[in-house]
């Protein structure tokens, strides 16, 4: 009687691996950085930077990932300078004190907010 029940668990444990292309886990719920489909190339003022961080070494795609102040997420070229140098100074800034020092997040957030 009790066979049938852990068959069916084991069965389901297998469907639930099987359908996630990433394993038991997507890497979205393993990462705090999202995972990019594809990257571009957009010039993106330091001012508006709000976090810069790299993708998961989970995620297909490896890309840099830009958060403006506000808080839309770009994915940019790893290979592109631009975005080199933007993530390498991002981490110089926030290194020893743990919160932004100029030119990041100097300015606020010119979209309106959207009504409910």
């Amino acid at each position: 009687m009790k066979t049938l029940p852990t068959l069916i668990f084991l069965a389901l444990i297998c469907f639930l691996h099987h359908s996630s292309a990433a394993g038991p886990l997507g890497p979205e719920l393993v990462s705090a950085e999202p995972c990019c489909p594809d990257f571009n190339r957009r010039l993106i003022p330091k001012s508006k930077v709000k976090h810069v961080a790299m993708t998961s070494n989970s995620c297909k795609t490896t890309a840099i990932v830009v958060t403006t102040v506000c808080d839309k997420k770009s994915c940019l070229d790893p290979d592109w300078p631009f975005a080199k140098k933007l993530l390498v100074e991002f981490e110089k800034a926030t290194d020893n004190n743990k919160s932004l020092s100029a030119p990041f997040n100097t300015t606020k957030c010119d979209e309106p907010k959207k009504q409910q």
